[in-house]
């Protein structure tokens, strides 16, 4: 398994993970929706034509650093080291994490953005790869720009520590466009009642016109590939590996909720007073509770099954 620790506990936790959780049968195919068959699939990357952030990028441009980079782009500032072409075959799914603005700039203390990465991403995908043979996936981390034209192509979207976000303008009509034709966009990772309204402020200039309801355990994107019958709260790691609390700020409560469309599809997936990624990049760690690294996983998986199929 890709980016995993090589220690002997932490393999057989990950391994452990992958046993109770269960491979899916042969046959599913989690791209393959019936909802979704006269959906037209999105045209092959062009080249030059894109400009996501890779991880070489968000070194660079953190450090600031004027600089060739590995794809022959010149940094000459951080908002230049973002723009690097993305070639090659295109896969059908990648886990895209969203570089939003925030509270202090892009790079600044508003670059909450960048919590955990890259290694939550690269242990999830590594998971996933296991979990969702049958899914195509680009299985490095991967970083796009809520402005970016192209933003579209990719069905799945994952935004985390929101508490701190501050969007532009231009990334609120990146974002609000991208939802309304078929996105999926997941939040996680912010706690506590302040949080929340700085996050709710920030949604409504999106999608003003869209709800944010409580998702019941009946709704089906707790069904799509795994059952899930119980919200449970994800501690960070260092409150986990101790042994509590779970809790964060004054965030006493975990809560699911999202917004829907017109037509009834989710299109955001907010888990509040809880923290999946922390779940995500721990697996491996055999003193982290292997009951949050399950349910995390499951309710991954359910996110991008649920992506792809609507």
């Amino acid at each position: 398994m890709r980016a995993l620790s090589s220690s002997v506990g932490a393999v057989a936790g990950a391994v452990a993970l992958i046993v109770l959780l269960g491979s899916p049968p042969a046959t599913t195919n989690a791209t393959a929706p019936s909802e979704a068959t006269n959906i037209e699939s999105p045209a092959p990357l062009a080249k030059a034509q894109t400009r996501f952030l890779s991880s070489t990028g968000v070194s660079r441009a953190l450090g600031n650093l004027r600089a060739p980079l590995e794809t022959g782009v010149l940094a000459e500032s951080p908002a230049d080291a973002a723009q690097i072409p993305v070639y090659g075959v295109p896969h059908e799914f990648y886990f895209s994490r969203v570089a939003y603005s925030g509270y202090g700039g892009f790079y600044g203390r508003g670059g909450s953005w960048q919590t955990d990465f890259p290694k939550a991403d690269q242990i999830f995908l590594s998971f996933i790869d296991r979990l969702l043979p049958n899914l195509d996936a680009y299985l490095s981390e991967f970083v796009v720009l809520l402005d970016e034209p192209d933003l579209r192509r990719f069905p799945f979207l994952y935004a985390l520590e929101v508490g701190s976000m501050s969007l532009s303008p231009p990334e609120i009509e990146g974002l609000r466009s991208y939802l309304l034709q078929g996105g999926f966009l997941v939040i996680d990772d912010f706690w506590g009642t302040q949080q929340w309204a700085q996050f709710e402020y920030e949604i409504q200039q999106v999608l003003p016109e869209y709800e944010i309801v409580d998702l019941p355990l009946d709704h089906n994107v707790f069904t799509t590939f795994y059952e899930i019958d119980e919200v449970i709260q994800v501690p960070n790691v260092g409150n986990g590996t101790r042994g509590g609390p779970t809790y964060e700020r004054d965030g006493f409560i975990p809560m699911v909720r999202g917004i829907h469309d017109e037509k009834g599809r989710l299109m955001v997936i907010i888990n509040w007073n809880t923290d999946l990624g922390d779940a995500w990049e721990w697996a491996d760690d055999p003193y982290y509770p292997f009951e949050y690294s399950k349910y995390a996983y499951e309710m991954g998986v359910n996110f991008i099954v649920y992506a792809m199929s609507h």
